[in-house]
């Protein structure tokens, strides 16, 4: 079988030689439009259908695993929080729970559900990115302005709380940087109302639309078996009816006391629209949790939100492993101390790498046309993949 590469000159050898016909191999990116970041896809068509593909990643590598051994533990938070810049927050936090497992700290109890729900707080600006891109990358304008008026009124009250509208810094190994602004939890629970009231759009201008539902249904079917075989996880997974949420199934932060509230949303379908359904129902159960979370806060007595620690933060030597679930999926932090003010080794994995390996087997066999529905489908940050 013949290929010619589309893009460089291949002049006459584009002609049907004596060999037969040739395949196309055609890249998609590293500068595409449908991607969130920097992603090369390398496709082998067959006409307009897909035969083979080849996620190509490390246009945005920043060697983040390398450059923790070179800070101290309240140092590595800044980095770890950007590789996916949509959940900043809970990227530090998966950080200082290592840390802390490590150093065998017990934070306090307010601390604790401040975290909760903040970190459900970031996961419903994470899944409104999404929720209003995906169907702009089909050709849906409207949808994402309404995720981002929605996206304004909580990055509103996290940049009050903490400073950052993208890069919050807030975590700190031990607890928080300081305590909530006064009057603020009046003010979250208006802006999760607000942001409620408005996830009817969702459902109805978008689910409720019927190119859209041409355009993903049975499209992009990824099966249970897949997902294992690949590592996926979260909505990804929940989507092929892998249910598996860390949440429910290893307690982490306040989660154990919420599980009355914790709603795990699966579909069974595996296409583009079933994980655009399970991640718009998660955003609505990550308001519930946020709202069960400020009901608690508002029943605790005032106290400290952090430890005292001392002026050099050394870990006792050892290993740890701390995993969250994170909005993209589940997030791994390995931690290796020689008893040093750094790391020895901390490795990091992250939901969008391994999801976006499925792409191999999803892509071969669909059209084109339908390649864009499938990627944006996935849910990546690009950055997450990288690191």
């Amino acid at each position: 079988m013949r290929e010619t590469t589309v893009g460089v000159g291949a002049g006459a050898e584009n002609l049907v030689g004596e060999l037969g016909t040739s395949d196309m191999v055609l890249n998609i990116g590293p500068q595409h439009p449908s991607t969130h970041g920097v992603l090369r896809l390398k496709l082998v068509l067959d006409g307009e259908r897909i035969v083979a593909a080849e996620p190509v990643i490390g246009y945005m590598h920043r060697g983040a695993e390398k450059l923790f051994e070179a800070r101290d533990y309240r140092q590595i938070i800044m980095l770890a929080n950007r590789h996916d810049w949509l959940s900043a927050f809970s990227n530090e936090l998966g950080v200082v729970l290592a840390v802390e497992r490590m150093l065998g700290m017990e934070v306090p109890e307010r601390a604790v559900w401040i975290r909760t729900m903040l970190a459900e707080l970031n996961r419903v600006l994470n899944h409104l990115m999404f929720l209003g891109s995906y169907p702009l990358e089909l050709g849906g304008i409207t949808p994402v302005f309404h995720a981002f008026h929605g996206r304004e009124e909580l990055q509103h009250v996290l940049e009050e709380a903490s400073g950052g509208r993208m890069h919050y810094m807030f975590n700190r190994v031990g607890g928080l940087k300081e305590d909530l602004p006064a009057g603020w939890l009046g003010r979250v629970r208006a802006a999760v109302a607000s942001v409620r009231s408005q996830l009817p759009v969702f459902e109805n201008l978008v689910l409720g639309n019927e190119i859209f539902r041409a355009r993903t249904a049975d499209v992009g079917v990824l099966s249970a078996e897949q997902v294992k075989a690949y590592g996926a996880s979260g909505p990804i997974a929940r989507a092929s009816g892998v249910d598996f949420d860390l949440r429910r199934d290893e307690p982490y932060l306040a989660y154990g006391e919420l599980q009355d509230v914790l709603r795990v949303v699966t579909r069974q379908e595996g296409d583009c629209l079933a994980r655009f359904e399970c991640l718009l129902e998660q955003t609505v159960n990550s308001l519930a949790l946020a709202d069960a979370c400020l009901d608690r806060l508002a029943e605790l007595a005032p106290g400290p939100v952090n430890l005292r620690l001392p002026k050099v933060l050394k870990a006792p030597e050892g290993t740890t492993y701390a995993w969250t679930e994170n909005p993209l999926g589940i997030n791994g932090y390995y931690l290796v101390s020689r008893g040093d003010k750094t790391p020895w080794r901390l490795k990091l994995r992250s939901a969008s790498y391994n999801n976006i390996q499925t792409l191999t087997e999803l892509l071969p066999g669909t059209l084109v046309a339908d390649m864009v529905a499938i990627l944006g489908s996935m849910f990546f940050v690009v950055g997450d993949i990288d690191k």
